[in-house]
């Protein structure tokens, strides 16, 4: 049942379900601290948990061409359902590390079926304007990632660790209704053509392909392992300073602000074209990468005005690199390009969180291997054709 024509309505619907079915996305990185079973230390391990969870999701989706064979609405409330009920497990798993990893692995494998998917719908119902809707759409998942941290931030009103896992696995279930009930991407019958298991690597046979997605993988690279840091890299801040900032709080704002910066990167993407916008915006997060390190020794309003314009700039290149991949390929296989060019990029999230949180023990220095994501990227983009 569709019950909504109007597109800018069918948009802030989908906005608001990408935003509730990826807040479970970085729960337990939240809570982590408040975990009985686990330590501060195991940062590290569960986000790796959830991202491998997505990669293998992604590869499955993709390898299987879920995004194009079925009713995208279908897909998404699915994976919402599941996304929300692993999250809600962790309340029952929380002393149980080991389940705690198998709870977030499951998590991560159905966000595959919201995200991803939740870009393909954006593709479908906005052709002529996709960098400026999935500007919105990614701004949402960004919002919808740092939300835990914002609950979280609240335990000092007295709010229990509980509460992020129970609203953050509502919010997802809400989210995968309201999807179901009032949107219909699929302009044609779900095909049932047989599977192409090597299809989408095929893909990589074209130069164009070859280049917006290598600079996402540059992206990637750096995105995920900040992300996932910091929270200790704000504790580092106050044990160095002496500073009493509100850890969750702070970081809830720096991934936030990314929400900002892919709406803005949206709207100047209709001026500039996206592989401008998403070039620059690689080149501002890199300079960052290199500037992080000496911040520490900064007056606190210089440090966290440093890690706004990196939450800011970090993020705005994100939806316009998954508009240069839709536009990169047929519309048959846009939903399975998406999909696997996602898949790999978030491969390489893990290597760059177990190395920062290796290295990061050692050095604060240690965050400018961040910066090799973004020369990547830049480089990658440059070999490309122009838009």
């Amino acid at each position: 049942m569709n019950m909504i024509r109007s597109r800018q309505a069918l948009l802030v619907i989908l906005i608001f379900s990408q935003f509730t079915g990826t807040s479970v996305w970085f729960a337990t990185n939240a809570i982590v601290d408040s975990l009985p079973g686990v330590s501060p230390g195991n940062f590290a391990t569960l986000t790796s948990s959830v991202q491998a969870g997505f990669i293998a999701g992604t590869l499955v989706f993709a390898l299987f061409g879920v995004a194009d064979r079925f009713a995208s609405s279908t897909v998404f409330f699915i994976s919402s359902v599941f996304a929300a009920l692993a999250n809600y497990l962790i309340i029952i798993a929380a002393d149980n590390l080991s389940l705690l990893i198998v709870l977030r692995f499951a998590t991560g494998f159905f966000l595959a079926g919201i995200y991803p998917v939740g870009m393909k719908i954006a593709a479908d119902l906005f052709p002529d304007k996709i960098g400026k809707a999935l500007g919105w759409l990614v701004g949402a998942l960004v919002f919808g990632t740092s939300f835990p941290h914002l609950v979280r931030s609240l335990t000092t009103s007295g709010i229990h660790w509980k509460v992020v896992l129970i609203s953050t696995s509502a919010l997802a279930f809400a989210g995968g209704c309201v999807v179901l009930l009032f949107i219909r991407s699929n302009k044609k019958k779900p095909t049932t053509a047989p599977v192409k298991l090597l299809a989408a690597f095929q893909l990589f046979k074209s130069q164009n392909f070859l280049s917006v997605a290598f600079g996402y993988f540059g992206h990637m690279w750096e995105l995920y392992a900040l992300w996932s840091m910091l929270p200790l890299l704000f504790e580092f801040y106050n044990k160095h300073n002496g500073a009493h900032l509100n850890i969750y709080f702070w970081s809830f704002m720096i991934i936030a602000i990314g929400s900002l910066g892919c709406i803005v990167g949206g709207l100047v993407s209709l001026k500039w074209g996206s592989k401008k916008l998403a070039y620059y915006a690689l080149l501002l997060s890199g300079i960052c990468c290199l500037i992080a390190p000496f911040s520490f020794e900064l007056p606190l309003i210089l440090f966290l005005g440093l890690f706004l314009i990196w939450g800011f700039s970090v993020t705005a290149d994100s939806p316009q690199f998954s508009a240069l991949v839709a536009k990169a390929v047929d519309d048959k296989i846009k939903g399975t390009a998406l999909t696997i060019v996602t898949s790999i990029g978030f491969a390489i999230t893990i290597v760059s969180i177990q190395l920062l949180k290796l290295f990061a023990s050692y050095s604060v220095y240690s965050l400018m291997l961040l910066c090799l994501g973004p020369l990547f990227g830049l480089i990658a983009l440059r070999t490309g054709r122009s838009e």
